[in-house]
């Protein structure tokens, strides 16, 4: 499972960090799943900015940057700010997050972490869905919101996300400075949900009714 602001990445990329307990316990809160995101999205900030974005105080904004720095996802640029103003930058480009062991040891903290990944994404589909009719007609043309119900064993649905992953990395990815984008680039989100519905009712319990 990739983080849910970046492209899917090899848990063996440079740029990539792999879960462990004490990540999956900080990334455990909604906010700090949104600083991360933004850090890696837009680069370096000040607490102040990241408040304003997220519409906390800044004192709440410097809490939640620490606690991402004791746990190695942020880190102070010690090339920007002064003595009045701290800048923070994220260590990593992408999360990675597939260990069903440290899930199962950790289910309080691994719930809220999905939890908070799945109200961003829900987040951001309004927010884009708000703004859709201003957006220029090429945009709207492009623009997807598609489902398919498939019925798949574990391991087609392994080799489906695989396959999709490969789609996606073969296109341009998104960094704060986008180098080598075309002038008519813009931020795009791709999500992919492989969710399976195990407490559906099967075909024959629907003949049944």
């Amino acid at each position: 499972m990739s983080d849910p602001l970046e492209t899917p990445c090899s848990p063996n990329a440079e740029d990539a960090v792999v879960l462990d307990a004490k990540g999956l316990r900080a990334l455990a809160h909604p906010v700090r799943v949104q600083v991360v995101g933004l850090l890696r999205k837009h680069g370096p900030s000040t607490a102040t900015r990241l408040a304003e974005l997220l519409s906390i105080n800044s004192g709440a904004a410097s809490y939640h940057l620490r606690r991402l720095a004791a746990a190695g996802f942020v880190e102070e640029d010690a090339g920007r700010g002064n003595a009045r103003e701290r800048w923070w930058r994220a260590v990593h480009q992408s999360t990675y997050f597939d260990d069903l062991d440290l899930a199962e040891r950790e289910p309080e903290a691994t719930l809220a972490y999905l939890q908070s990944v799945a109200a961003i994404y829900t987040m951001r589909a309004q927010r884009t869905i708000n703004e859709l009719q201003t957006m220029p007609r090429a945009w709207r043309h492009a623009a997807d919101m598609s489902d398919w119900a498939l019925r798949l064993t574990p391991q087609e649905a392994t080799a489906l996300r695989e396959e999709l992953w490969a789609v996606v990395t073969r296109y341009r990815r998104d960094s704060p400075e986008a180098a080598g984008a075309p002038d008519d680039a813009e931020r795009v989100s791709v999500i992919v949900h492989i969710l399976p519905e195990l407490d559906a009712p099967t075909a024959q319990e629907d003949d049944a009714r």
